[in-house]
C-alpha cells in the first residue's frame, strides 16, 4: 500500500477542524482540491498550496533568477553563474557551454558548488575540488537538466528558516548525511543502520549506496564502503545538507535571534513569497546577525522532516498549515 503523502495527511487531518472538505486522487493521493465552508475552492500537489503566486514561486525555484534578484535587492548571495547543456545553447544568444563553466569554476578556485538550476531536495549537488570532479558531476547534472549552476563555496552551518506572512514559524539547522563509528562495522553497514533509522522515524529518504556523490567522498577520505572507521569517528557523506538526502534536523526556533528572523522575513517580502523556506548559511543563527549567504529560497517548502522532530514540531507544523488553508479562503489574492 502507498504512504499517503506527507502535505495530504495534514490537509485531511486540519479540513475538519476548519469546516472544509477535500478532494484527493485516490490512486497516488498526491493531488487533491480543497472547498472551504464559505464556498471557496484551491487546488494543492505534492508540497504546494496557492498560497503564493505562480510567479513567485517560479522565480524562487529558478535558482540563476533567484539569486539575481537577492543580489540586486541587496543580500549576500553566492557568487555563480549558470552554463547551459549543448542542446539549449543551440537555441540561446547567450551561450555559456560545459567547458566554459570549468574555467570559471577555476577561476572561482577550487572547491566549488555544482548543482541544477531548478531541481529540488537537493538532487545532484555536490562541492567539487578537481577536474574530472568537476566534468563528472556537471555531465550528471547535464543530462537531467538543461541548466547548471557553478558556485563559489562558503564555510558554515547550513539553516533553514520557515516564513509565513511575515513571520517566522520555524528554524533548524540542516546537518549533512554523515555516520559516525562504532569501532566494528563497514560505513556499508553504517549506511543500512542510519536508514533503518530513519525509516524507524517514518523519515521518506532513501539512501543511495552507490551514489556517486557519497563514492566521490568516501574516495577522497581514502575510504571505502568496506572500510571500519574508528568509534566515535564522524564520516561525511554528502555535501548537500537538504532533510530528503538524509540529513539530520537540529531545531532553533526559540534560539534563533531575531537579527535573522527580520532577515528571513525581508527576504520573503521581497521576494514576493507569503509562505517560503529561507535557506542560510552562517556561523551561528542564535548569535546576532554578522556574515551570512543566502543559498536559496523555497517556495514550496515541505517541513515533514522537521514535524517529525517531535510532538511540538508536528503541532507547529499542524498549525503553520492551518494558518495558510484560513489564508487561502479569505485572500481573494490566491484564488
Amino acid at each position: 500500500m502507498l504512504r499517503t503523502p506527507f502535505l495530504t495527511a495534514v490537509i485531511q487531518r486540519i479540513a475538519p477542524l476548519i469546516a472544509a472538505t477535500v478532494i484527493v486522487e485516490p490512486e497516488y493521493q498526491y493531488v487533491g482540491q480543497i472547498t472551504f465552508q464559505n464556498g471557496r475552492k484551491t487546488l494543492f500537489r505534492g508540497a504546494s498550496l496557492a498560497i503564493n503566486s505562480q510567479s513567485a514561486a517560479e522565480i524562487a525555484r529558478d535558482k540563476g533568477y533567484a539569486s539575481f534578484f537577492l543580489k540586486t535587492l541587496g543580500y549576500q548571495v553566492p557568487q555563480g553563474q549558470t552554463f547551459f547543456s549543448e542542446a539549449m545553447n543551440r537555441r540561446l544568444a547567450v551561450k555559456r557551454s560545459l567547458d566554459d563553466s570549468f574555467a570559471y569554476a577555476k577561476s572561482l578556485r577550487f572547491p566549488v558548488i555544482v548543482k541544477p538550476n531548478d531541481l529540488s531536495q537537493g538532487r545532484l549537488v555536490a562541492k567539487v575540488y578537481n577536474k574530472p570532479e568537476f566534468y563528472a558531476q556537471a555531465r550528471r547534472i547535464l543530462r537531467e537538466t538543461d541548466v547548471l549552476k557553478v558556485e563559489r563555496f562558503y564555510s558554515g552551518n547550513d539553516y533553514r528558516i520557515v516564513v509565513l506572512d511575515d513571520r517566522m514559524v520555524a528554524a533548524y539547522q540542516r546537518i549533512p548525511l554523515q555516520v559516525r563509528g562504532d569501532g566494528r562495522s563497514t560505513i556499508g553497514a553504517l549506511v543500512e543502520m542510519k536508514q533503518q533509522r530513519l525509516r524507524a522515524e517514518n523519515r521518506p529518504v532513501i539512501i543511495d549506496p552507490n551514489d556517486s556523490r557519497i563514492r566521490m567522498n568516501l574516495r577522497r577520505q581514502r575510504l571505502s564502503m568496506e572500510s571500519v572507521p574508528a568509534l566515535g569517528a564522524a564520516i561525511p557523506l554528502l555535501d548537500s545538507a537538504n532533510l530528503s538526502s538524509g540529513a539530520d534536523v537540529r531545531d532553533l526556533s526559540k534560539e534563533i535571534h531575531d537579527d535573522f528572523c527580520r532577515l528571513a522575513v525581508a527576504v520573503a517580502r521581497d521576494m514576493q513569497l507569503r509562505f517560503c523556506g529561507v535557506d542560510i548559511m552562517t556561523n551561528d543563527i542564535s548569535h546576532p546577525l554578522k556574515d551570512y549567504i543566502i543559498i536559496e529560497v523555497n517556495g514550496s517548502p515541505s517541513l515533514e522532516n522537521y514535524a517529525l522532530i517531535g510532538d511540538q514540531q508536528r503541532q507547529k507544523v499542524d498549525e503553520t498549515y492551518r494558518k495558510i488553508l484560513e489564508a487561502i479562503a479569505n485572500d481573494t489574492r490566491v484564488l
